[in-house]
């Protein structure tokens, strides 16, 4: 499969918590490679986790989400989050720009192509994976992306810029 070319987005999500000195939480994101549109009308998508993994595990508790299309000048933020054996998500996002998700409270990327929020339709077991569908409940694409870039791709275990 390494030989099909997908684009990269991030999925991110606000795993909500409560202290003693009132709520907090944690955002928590994950580099991926499988998504896709499901459907327009209602517009529903779909991303594949690893079961188990961190994001599988919110995703089964908190239903809203979201997901930024990664332009090709972000490898670095495709990189950085896609780091296995994190203690922490909390740092990943101090360096990269985003902002809040007004429906879903997770980050938006900055400069991303397209962003995404979204609530968790429905969850299907599938082998070592959770396919999460989504209904999108908001959509944007950014003026600030620009139109001299391109978006990011993955094409046999490296990050690829599309030609011009």
């Amino acid at each position: 499969m390494s030989r099909l070319a997908a684009g990269v987005v991030l999925v991110t999500a606000h795993e909500a918590a409560l202290d003693p000195d009132g709520p907090r939480g944690e955002d928590v994101g994950m580099t991926a490679t499988s998504f896709m549109s499901v459907s327009l009308d209602p517009p529903l998508v779909l991303v594949s986790l690893r079961e188990g993994s961190r994001m599988d595990d919110l995703l089964a508790e908190q239903p809203l989400w979201a997901v930024s299309v990664l332009s090709d000048h972000q490898r670095t933020v495709a990189a950085r989050f896609a780091m296995k054996n994190r203690v922490s998500d909390r740092l990943l996002f101090d360096s990269v720009p985003h902002t809040r998700g007004s429906t879903s409270d997770a980050p938006l990327i900055d400069g991303a192509l397209a962003t995404l929020e979204c609530r968790t339709e429905q969850r299907v077991a599938a082998g070592d994976h959770t396919l999460v569908i989504g209904r999108v409940l908001s959509a944007t694409s950014p003026t600030s992306a620009g139109t001299d870039t391109g978006p990011l791709t993955h094409f046999r275990g490296r990050y690829r810029q599309l030609s011009p």
